[in-house]
């Protein structure tokens, strides 16, 4: 499979090597030259043989390794995971599916992917013969930079340092990563929101000066957020292992339409789903569930993207995003794979903050997607209510898809079946989900914890409840135009 970047056609790699590679030189983001076709019968044989054959089939249809090479790293990948199902589908009263993507090691959607890519970062390291070793940044809204650490830790020539929002993250997300251990990794917090994290880590991959540094003391840069296509292929099997499921357990038969809900921040994560159904897999719609930075709701809906907006931090923060990033791919979908034209939206992003997309463009997107929000009285209420009804804990960003998802159905009346992506334990939001559920309000997260443990007669993950021991390691903060100095610091330190 090769692939191309959104903003120039000009150059194709393979798609493994665009892994290494993490963002085009161009500034673009890697997109396949044409999408593979799924195989139903093959699909529904996978499932039944358990979620690594379906994400080492989806893994192979990008990546030219070969499944025999494929599926030890991915059974590996997911071993730990702490429900065999890896991604299992809980029905909730009103026959809606919650897909469960937090048993991994860091108990976020995150892991799904992060524990394959530097499985796929080795093996691209040995297939195209690199001197040099990978220096990884990255920026986090707050569970990928977890993930990215726990994920390469430790793991031979490579380096991970992680930049995220000071005030930006809750605080088991915070302590996750400041007592990171590892010797090849690194955070530092940024005085400033996501989006202003993001933008400072496109430019130090522009930053000829810094990649010059880098490449002398034998690294080179690559990224470990969604805008790597490593990260975005294995998310994608994911939505094809729920709909084999609910073809097996006989919701729908195979091409049957199933909607998918997603909880919508940098757009990776809906736009996995989207490619798997580029891929032939029969989605309906795909309901785009924002919080109240609803930049992407108005997009949808008006044909227009307005970055000026005021920025609200939510308890839902991994959501808190203003740039969504992954989007530039679907924008190259929609205008016909035109580099020009999406080379000229993100510029007046860059230079204006908004850009406008014809009419015949959002009318084609209108027939695939739903968006719309929730506030933050909303999401407490999706939480009440779902523990309420079902017996069923989430946390706040998967409530944002289930009550988006409520919304939609009273708005259109379609009762396709639906899976919510659920895309954190809800343990790493415990004041939120605790004063959601009884009003108590409990500003220290391990209190929270316990209280809310004992309110619904769960437990504590451990590696939620062992934060409270750990030392922090990890304590530098950087002002939004100075990570370059960081990341030098960084650079100094595993030369």
């Amino acid at each position: 499979m090769d692939v191309v970047s959104t903003r120039s056609g000009a150059r194709r790699i393979p798609a493994l090597q665009a892994v290494l590679e993490g963002i085009a030189g161009d500034g673009g983001l890697f997109v396949p030259v044409e999408f593979p076709r799924l195989d139903s019968g093959a699909l529904l044989r996978d499932h039944r043989a358990g979620y690594a054959h379906v994400a080492t089939a989806v893994l192979d249809a990008f990546f030219d390794v070969g499944r025999s090479t494929l599926h030890p790293l991915v059974s590996a990948a997911y071993a730990g995971f702490g429900d065999d199902a890896v991604a299992p589908l809980r029905a909730l009263g009103d026959g809606t599916r919650v897909m469960e993507l937090f048993h991994g090691p860091t108990l976020a959607f995150k892991d799904m992917a992060l524990q394959i890519l530097p499985r796929l970062f080795r093996v691209a390291l040995e297939k195209f013969d690199r001197k040099d070793d990978a220096l990884i940044l990255t920026a986090t809204s707050g569970d990928t930079g977890k993930a990215a650490l726990e994920g390469f830790r430790n793991v031979p020539r490579t380096a991970v340092y992680v930049f995220y929002p000071e005030d930006g993250v809750a605080e088991m997300q915070r302590l996750q990563m400041a007592t990171q251990r590892g010797g090849n990794v690194g955070v530092c917090a940024v005085k400033g929101n996501f989006d202003d994290a993001q933008a400072g880590v496109k430019r130090l991959f522009a930053d000829r000066a810094f990649a010059a540094e880098a490449g002398r003391a034998g690294k080179f840069l690559s990224s470990a957020n969604s805008i790597n296509i490593g990260r975005l292929v294995p998310q994608i099997a994911y939505y094809c292992n729920a709909y084999a499921k609910l073809v097996d357990d006989g919701v729908v038969r195979y091409g049957d339409g199933v909607n998918f809900a997603v909880p919508t921040g940098n757009f990776g994560n809906i736009l996995a789903a989207h490619y798997a159904k580029a891929m032939g897999l029969p989605v309906a719609r795909l309901i785009c569930a924002s919080n109240s930075n609803n930049v992407l709701t108005d997009f949808f809906n008006q044909g227009r993207y307005d970055a000026r907006r005021t920025f609200h931090k939510t308890m839902s923060p991994s959501m808190d995003i203003l740039a969504s990033s992954n989007l530039e791919r679907l924008l190259h979908e929609i205008c016909g794979r035109d580099h020009d034209v999406v080379r000229g939206w993100m510029r007046a992003l860059s230079e204006k903050g908004v850009f406008d997309i014809p009419a015949a463009a959002r009318e084609k997107l209108s027939g695939e997607f739903y968006a719309d929000f929730c506030d933050e009285g909303e999401t407490a209420a999706a939480i009440r209510r779902t523990y309420e009804t079902d017996g069923y804990l989430i946390d706040p960003h998967t409530a944002v898809g289930v009550r988006v998802h409520q919304k939609y159905r009273e708005r259109t009346g379609d009762d396709a079946p639906t899976v919510v992506a659920s895309t954190a334990n809800p343990y790493k939001f415990t004041p939120d989900v605790l004063a959601s559920l009884t009003g108590e309000t409990e500003d220290d997260a391990f209190e929270a914890a316990a209280k809310l443990a004992e309110y619904t007669g769960g437990a504590v993950p451990e590696c939620i409840a062992e934060l409270k021991r750990l030392p922090v390691l990890h304590d530098r903060v950087a002002e939004k135009d100075r990570l370059d100095e960081a990341a030098r610091n960084f650079l100094l330190k595993i030369s």
